[in-house]
Protein backbone atom coordinates (compact mmCIF):
# COMPACT_ATOMS: atom_id res chain seq x y z
CA UNK A 1 0.00 0.00 0.00
CA UNK A 2 1.65 3.50 -1.26
CA UNK A 3 2.28 5.61 1.97
CA UNK A 4 -0.49 8.15 0.61
CA UNK A 5 -3.02 5.45 1.29
CA UNK A 6 -2.35 4.49 4.17
CA UNK A 7 -2.63 7.83 5.97
CA UNK A 8 -5.46 8.08 4.76
CA UNK A 9 -6.78 4.98 6.03
CA UNK A 10 -5.46 6.03 9.45
CA UNK A 11 -7.02 9.38 9.23
CA UNK A 12 -10.31 7.62 8.59
CA UNK A 13 -10.07 5.76 11.56
CA UNK A 14 -9.30 8.74 13.80
CA UNK A 15 -12.51 10.66 15.73
CA UNK A 16 -11.86 13.61 13.12
CA UNK A 17 -12.45 15.85 16.15
CA UNK A 18 -9.52 18.40 14.89
CA UNK A 19 -8.69 18.99 18.58
CA UNK A 20 -5.07 18.51 19.18
CA UNK A 21 -4.98 16.82 22.27
CA UNK A 22 -2.66 13.99 20.26
CA UNK A 23 0.07 16.35 20.12
CA UNK A 24 -0.62 17.41 16.43
CA UNK A 25 -2.68 20.26 14.84
CA UNK A 26 -5.74 17.79 13.72
CA UNK A 27 -6.43 14.54 12.92
CA UNK A 28 -4.77 14.62 9.27
CA UNK A 29 -1.38 15.74 10.96
CA UNK A 30 -1.30 12.65 13.40
CA UNK A 31 -2.30 10.23 10.88
CA UNK A 32 0.84 11.21 8.89
CA UNK A 33 3.21 11.21 11.74
CA UNK A 34 1.28 7.42 13.02
CA UNK A 35 2.35 6.47 9.15
CA UNK A 36 6.16 7.41 10.05
CA UNK A 37 5.84 5.23 13.76
CA UNK A 38 4.42 6.89 16.22
CA UNK A 39 2.59 5.35 18.89
CA UNK A 40 -0.91 4.79 18.10
CA UNK A 41 -2.57 5.54 21.48
CA UNK A 42 -2.30 9.47 21.69
CA UNK A 43 -6.22 10.30 20.50
CA UNK A 44 -8.07 10.86 23.88
CA UNK A 45 -11.38 11.58 22.02
CA UNK A 46 -10.64 8.41 20.55
CA UNK A 47 -10.11 6.53 22.97
CA UNK A 48 -9.40 2.30 23.11
CA UNK A 49 -11.80 1.84 20.18
CA UNK A 50 -9.71 3.83 18.18
CA UNK A 51 -6.44 2.20 19.07
CA UNK A 52 -7.89 -0.93 18.85
CA UNK A 53 -8.71 -0.25 14.77
CA UNK A 54 -5.04 1.55 14.95
CA UNK A 55 -3.70 -1.54 16.21
CA UNK A 56 -5.65 -4.06 13.60
CA UNK A 57 -5.17 -2.57 10.36
CA UNK A 58 -1.23 -1.31 11.46
CA UNK A 59 -0.76 -5.15 12.96
CA UNK A 60 0.52 -2.85 15.95
CA UNK A 61 0.37 -4.19 19.83
CA UNK A 62 -2.48 -2.33 21.53
CA UNK A 63 -1.50 0.44 24.12
CA UNK A 64 -2.86 1.43 27.03
CA UNK A 65 -4.30 5.27 26.56
CA UNK A 66 -1.69 8.02 26.77
CA UNK A 67 -3.94 10.34 28.40
CA UNK A 68 -7.48 10.73 30.19
CA UNK A 69 -10.46 9.59 28.11
CA UNK A 70 -12.70 13.04 28.08
CA UNK A 71 -16.34 12.86 27.71
CA UNK A 72 -17.96 13.96 24.86
CA UNK A 73 -19.12 17.88 24.96
CA UNK A 74 -20.05 20.26 22.41
CA UNK A 75 -19.81 23.81 22.85
CA UNK A 76 -22.30 26.04 23.81
CA UNK A 77 -22.08 30.13 23.77
CA UNK A 78 -24.22 32.72 26.55
CA UNK A 79 -25.51 33.96 23.28
CA UNK A 80 -26.34 36.79 25.55
CA UNK A 81 -22.63 37.80 26.07
CA UNK A 82 -21.26 37.12 23.34
CA UNK A 83 -19.63 40.43 21.46
CA UNK A 84 -19.57 39.24 18.15
CA UNK A 85 -15.39 39.37 17.70
CA UNK A 86 -15.79 36.18 15.42
CA UNK A 87 -12.60 34.71 16.69
CA UNK A 88 -14.68 31.50 17.58
CA UNK A 89 -16.03 31.30 13.82
CA UNK A 90 -12.07 31.15 12.86
CA UNK A 91 -10.70 28.60 15.31
CA UNK A 92 -13.79 26.28 14.07
CA UNK A 93 -12.18 23.85 12.07
CA UNK A 94 -15.94 22.88 10.88
CA UNK A 95 -17.76 26.04 10.37
CA UNK A 96 -19.83 24.66 13.08
CA UNK A 97 -20.36 28.60 14.07
CA UNK A 98 -22.73 30.98 12.68
CA UNK A 99 -22.49 34.28 13.16
CA UNK A 100 -21.41 37.64 11.77
CA UNK A 101 -18.94 40.44 12.73
CA UNK A 102 -20.76 42.49 16.25
CA UNK A 103 -23.57 40.17 15.67
CA UNK A 104 -24.19 37.16 18.18
CA UNK A 105 -23.28 34.21 17.16
CA UNK A 106 -24.38 30.53 17.82
CA UNK A 107 -23.40 26.84 17.43
CA UNK A 108 -24.46 24.48 15.31
CA UNK A 109 -24.62 21.87 18.19
CA UNK A 110 -25.28 18.53 15.37
CA UNK A 111 -22.26 19.96 13.71
CA UNK A 112 -19.81 20.77 16.87
CA UNK A 113 -16.59 17.97 17.26
CA UNK A 114 -16.40 19.09 20.93
CA UNK A 115 -12.54 20.13 19.63
CA UNK A 116 -12.49 22.84 22.69
CA UNK A 117 -10.54 25.18 20.02
CA UNK A 118 -13.29 27.85 19.73
CA UNK A 119 -12.92 28.46 23.79
CA UNK A 120 -9.43 30.05 24.21
CA UNK A 121 -9.82 32.79 21.50
CA UNK A 122 -13.06 34.25 23.14
CA UNK A 123 -12.33 37.79 24.34
CA UNK A 124 -15.04 37.18 26.85
CA UNK A 125 -14.97 34.11 27.78
CA UNK A 126 -18.68 33.25 26.90
CA UNK A 127 -18.60 29.71 25.72
CA UNK A 128 -18.89 26.05 27.48
CA UNK A 129 -18.50 23.10 26.30
CA UNK A 130 -20.86 20.94 27.74
CA UNK A 131 -21.91 17.36 27.91
CA UNK A 132 -23.13 15.98 24.61
CA UNK A 133 -26.67 14.69 24.35
CA UNK A 134 -26.68 11.08 22.27
CA UNK A 135 -24.15 10.37 19.97
CA UNK A 136 -23.41 13.70 18.30
CA UNK A 137 -19.44 12.75 17.82
CA UNK A 138 -19.72 9.42 16.64
CA UNK A 139 -19.90 10.54 12.81
CA UNK A 140 -16.08 11.18 11.54
CA UNK A 141 -16.50 10.97 7.88
CA UNK A 142 -19.72 13.80 8.73
CA UNK A 143 -16.87 15.91 10.14
CA UNK A 144 -13.95 15.40 7.97
CA UNK A 145 -16.12 15.86 5.08
CA UNK A 146 -16.96 19.32 6.39
CA UNK A 147 -13.35 19.90 7.61
CA UNK A 148 -12.63 19.33 3.39
CA UNK A 149 -15.49 22.08 2.79
CA UNK A 150 -13.99 24.62 5.11
CA UNK A 151 -10.14 23.82 3.81
CA UNK A 152 -11.64 23.95 0.18
CA UNK A 153 -13.17 27.22 0.84
CA UNK A 154 -10.58 28.87 2.58
CA UNK A 155 -7.84 28.34 0.09
CA UNK A 156 -10.77 29.73 -2.87
CA UNK A 157 -10.55 32.78 -0.54
CA UNK A 158 -6.73 32.67 -0.46
CA UNK A 159 -6.33 32.48 -3.81
CA UNK A 160 -8.99 35.52 -5.12
CA UNK A 161 -6.90 37.73 -2.68
CA UNK A 162 -3.45 36.79 -3.71
CA UNK A 163 -4.74 37.27 -7.58
CA UNK A 164 -5.93 40.55 -6.19
CA UNK A 165 -2.84 41.73 -5.18
CA UNK A 166 -0.85 39.98 -8.30
CA UNK A 167 -3.66 42.60 -10.35
CA UNK A 168 -2.78 45.54 -8.10
CA UNK A 169 0.76 44.94 -8.02
CA UNK A 170 0.74 44.77 -11.92
CA UNK A 171 -1.33 47.72 -12.68
CA UNK A 172 0.74 49.83 -10.10
CA UNK A 173 4.01 48.81 -12.36
CA UNK A 174 2.10 49.36 -14.99
CA UNK A 175 1.66 52.69 -14.27
CA UNK A 176 4.81 53.23 -12.97
CA UNK A 177 6.43 51.98 -15.92
CA UNK A 178 3.99 54.12 -18.05
CA UNK A 179 4.94 57.00 -16.13
CA UNK A 180 9.09 56.51 -16.18
CA UNK A 181 9.16 55.76 -19.58
CA UNK A 182 10.68 58.44 -21.68
CA UNK A 183 8.62 60.29 -25.02
CA UNK A 184 9.20 59.23 -27.95
CA UNK A 185 9.93 62.18 -30.60
CA UNK A 186 6.61 62.28 -31.85
CA UNK A 187 5.46 62.86 -28.65
CA UNK A 188 7.16 65.36 -27.53
CA UNK A 189 6.47 67.29 -31.08
CA UNK A 190 2.71 66.72 -30.24
CA UNK A 191 3.12 68.23 -26.86
CA UNK A 192 4.96 71.23 -28.11
CA UNK A 193 2.03 71.58 -30.47
CA UNK A 194 0.00 71.16 -27.84
CA UNK A 195 1.45 73.72 -26.20
CA UNK A 196 1.34 76.03 -28.43
CA UNK A 197 -2.23 75.98 -29.24
CA UNK A 198 -3.03 76.20 -25.64
CA UNK A 199 -0.33 79.70 -25.35
CA UNK A 200 -2.48 80.79 -28.55
CA UNK A 201 -5.87 80.24 -26.98
CA UNK A 202 -4.74 82.20 -23.73
CA UNK A 203 -3.68 85.06 -25.83
CA UNK A 204 -6.79 85.20 -28.31
CA UNK A 205 -9.01 86.95 -25.97
CA UNK A 206 -6.15 89.86 -25.04
CA UNK A 207 -6.10 90.81 -28.63
CA UNK A 208 -9.80 90.56 -29.21
CA UNK A 209 -9.88 93.34 -26.27
CA UNK A 210 -7.31 95.69 -27.84
CA UNK A 211 -8.92 95.56 -31.28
Amino acid sequence: MELIDTIEAIDNLLPQTQCGDCGHPGCRPYAEAIAKGEPINRCPPGGDKTIVALAAFLQRDILPLDGITKPKTVAFIREEECIGCTKCIDACPVDAILGAAKHMHTVIIDECTGCNLCVDPCPVDCIDMLPAISDQLDKPMHYKTRLLARNSRLQRIAEQREKLRASRKQKLESKTTETLKPKSKLDEVRDAIARAKAKKSALAPASSDRS
